[in-house]
């Protein structure tokens, strides 16, 4: 009785070893896809402000209606149809109707172009803002000792104020660095402090980068 009580406590605390640890496996690769996420939207709204900029300087330039006919493939293939139909009509009604259309198009141009300038600039300021992966980076070389994840997020606030940083974010994108050899995480008792890479992790880094680059 005492050796089968033995075996099974002893399998018990495997299975529980086994699944605490796949536990920790499925956390830490939730951050690191939460971070991914987290640095795609950050370059998805970059290229929002960027499109929304050109869209701007074009309709400040007068000619924002002439790039949006090409941009739209589907519609040039629906052109001949309408054509069609209007050949029936008399062309005196044409070129009315064309004049219509170009006035209405320069009075939509002009009222778009006005109020958007003061948002080109807001866009500007804020599509030349760091990421917070850089921000983070940035902090950790600045750093000669280890910091947790509630204080770098602390530290980054405190700089940025209007960015309203979180220590959940932070702590996903330190995570993040560290699976990309691009920060160090120790353990000290039950707290987790990162730090700046070394120069072999940086290297490493770097040698993983290359073939991606390619």
């Amino acid at each position: 009785m005492s050796e089968s009580t033995t075996a099974s406590t002893g399998l018990s605390s495997q299975y529980a070893a086994q699944v605490t640890g796949d536990l920790e496996r499925n956390v830490k690769e939730q951050e690191r896809i939460s971070a991914d996420i987290t640095a795609l939207q950050e370059q998805l709204v970059s290229l929002q402000n960027d499109h929304s900029v050109l869209v701007n300087v074009q309709q400040a330039l007068g000619i924002a209606a002439t790039p949006v006919q090409p941009a739209a493939a589907p519609e040039s293939t629906t052109v001949p149809a309408p054509r069609e139909k209007a050949s029936t009509e008399p062309s005196t009604g044409k070129r009315t109707r064309a004049k219509k259309a170009a006035n209405a198009q320069s009075s939509t141009a002009t009222k778009k172009s006005a109020p958007k300038k003061p948002a080109s600039k807001a866009a500007d300021a804020k599509a030349s803002q760091p990421t917070l992966v850089e921000l983070v980076r940035r902090h950790l070389t600045e750093q000669s000792e280890p910091h947790s994840a509630a204080e770098v997020a602390s530290a980054l606030d405190t700089a940025h104020p209007e960015r309203g940083i979180k220590t959940t974010v932070v702590r996903t994108t330190l995570e993040n660095l560290v699976a990309k050899n691009q920060a160090q995480r120790t353990k000290q008792g039950s707290s987790v402090y990162y730090t700046a890479p070394s120069e072999a992790a940086q290297t490493a880094a770097r040698a993983q980068d290359e073939p991606q680059a390619e």
